[in-house]
């Protein structure tokens, strides 16, 4: 039976996909200077038999095969989704993968040279052969897909996602967040000026920052039976469902950071760990897309980590592994003062979650005019410029180095990815709202430390649905209404606003 032929190659390349992320995990954490060549071959050879098996030609006759045999209804929806990632897989000729590969590489390299130096008029022709790629690629994808060419790209990372929905969300958004950034300026100068800023009582020993994250980690629900927390240079969550890899990195001057970081990635891999075992090996078994799984991250930092309740609950988690001393005298007030303090900055990823959001406006309108041809390369800077100072007040246009060059995101070829950060803070908002409706002692049982009840809500609505409608139709499903931007408007007016 051709399903079961799929069924058994399903299996073949989740081995390949749980070597390759266990090697890599271990690449970023444990591994010595010296074995980087080697890892390299290695890497390179899994990845190239993973690639030969999954695009294999004869995957199209099995499909179409499968069609005819008598498959239960959750079959034909993972058959779909094989079918969706077998196009997205095979629509990119061999020569023009070649051609990419070589050029985004190069790119990079030269991105991490010059954007210290902030030189952008050496690195605009590398950027400008990787936006002609970029454009070739978006035509073959939507040639294949029947989508808008920036369709195409975006459904790689957020299937099911256009610009015709979210062009008006994000349109919603950016108005009001022009408005509101002022506002909660003032509200913060405000309260400042009645509660200032305390110095954090350093220094902070890294093993005892370690013990806070591990009992933050296992509180929120994190199983250690199939996971674990280790250093990288980039914090980052890895591994595979059964065997989860997160890292942070530690300052001894502050731990706040560290600690913000280790809830983030563990709202990563809190969606993972629940995701459906006996569709592991299909896709209709793996996470939604980047901007669910950013959601279920910033659920975790910004909707739980960040409030009141939890620092209810966590500040004697602190002092007790820490040390009594290590925030003595302050209070709740004190600690949200700074995990929730409000700037203007030209940073992405340093932004804060009142401002973080025009950010990716800016770069998802600049992203659509790059590819459909409207902006060439050569005119980013300019471009950018009027819209951080709209949108925050604050002007690039000589700084290449903290503007156009600050991601590198262009650089490597990887458009369509930015919308998916905001649309998970939205998403994790919107799944907050729904939540506190179905949960209405939702605070109280986070400042008792329980967060069961949080988690089978979000293992019901989200985990254990894995890939089994597009990101439009989870979202609808799982909060009764379709994205939109009031429930994280509210949000920030709760948190943020008078």
């Amino acid at each position: 039976m051709s399903f079961q032929k799929l069924d058994d190659l399903g299996h073949k390349l989740e081995a390949l996909e749980h070597a390759l992320s266990i090697l890599g995990a271990d690449e970023a954490t444990h591994m010595a200077v010296g074995g980087g060549e080697k890892r390299a071959e290695a890497m390179s050879n899994l990845a190239g038999m993973y690639h030969a098996q999954a695009t294999s030609p004869q995957i199209a006759d099995w499909i179409a095969d499968a069609r005819d045999e008598d498959l239960n209804a959750d079959q034909r929806i993972a058959l779909d989704e094989f079918e969706r990632n077998y196009i997205n897989a095979t629509c990119l000729p061999t020569e023009f993968v070649e051609r990419r590969t070589a050029a985004t590489m190069r790119s990079e390299q030269l991105w991490r040279d010059l954007r210290a130096k902030g030189d952008w008029n050496s690195f605009l022709p590398a950027l400008e052969g990787v936006i002609g790629l970029v454009r070739e690629e978006a035509e073959l994808r939507s040639a294949a897909t029947g989508l808008a060419p920036y369709d195409a790209l975006m459904d790689q990372y957020d299937p099911g996602n256009r610009t015709a929905g979210i062009d008006a969300v994000f349109a919603d958004l950016k108005s009001f967040l022009k408005d509101f950034v002022p506002t909660a300026l003032s509200v913060q100068e405000e309260r400042l000026s009645r509660t200032p800023r305390k110095a954090l009582n350093a220094p902070f020993p890294i093993e005892r920052q370690r013990e806070l994250g591990l009992a933050a980690m296992r509180a929120v629900g994190f199983d250690f039976t199939h996971g674990s927390l280790a250093v990288s240079h980039h914090p980052f969550c890895g591994g595979v469902p059964t065997d989860v890899r997160m890292t942070t990195r530690y300052r001894t001057d502050e731990f706040l950071s560290s600690l913000m970081g280790v809830l983030h990635e563990t709202g990563h891999a809190l969606y993972e760990q629940g995701l459906p075992k006996d569709w592991s090996h299909w896709p209709l078994g793996k996470a939604r897309g980047m901007g669910m799984h950013e959601s279920q991250s910033l659920f975790v930092e910004m909707q739980i980590a960040r409030s009141p309740e939890f620092w209810e609950f966590l500040l004697p988690v602190v002092h007790d592994t820490l040390g009594a001393d290590a925030l003595a005298g302050w209070t709740i007030e004190d600690v949200l003062n700074e995990v929730n303090f409000v700037e203007r900055g030209y940073i992405r990823v340093d932004a804060d979650e009142v401002t973080y959001p025009l950010h990716v406006i800016l770069r998802y309108e600049l992203e659509q005019q790059l590819v459909s041809g409207a902006l060439e390369a050569r005119h980013i800077p300019e471009a950018w410029d009027a819209k951080m100072s709209e949108y925050l007040g604050i002007s690039t246009i000589n700084d290449a180095k903290d503007g156009p060059m600050q991601d590198v995101h262009w650089p490597g070829g990887a458009f369509g990815y930015f919308p998916s950060y905001t649309l998970g803070a939205m998403i994790a908002a919107q799944l907050g709202a729904a939540m506190a409706k179905d949960l209405p002692d939702m605070k109280d049982q986070v400042r008792r430390g329980d967060f069961s009840a949080i988690n089978q809500w979000r293992a019901d609505r989200i985990w254990s649905q894995a890939s089994r409608g597009s990101t439009p139709d989870l979202i609808t499903r799982a909060t009764g209404e379709p994205l939109n931007a009031d429930n994280f408007k509210a949000h920030l007016q709760r948190r943020y606003g008078a």
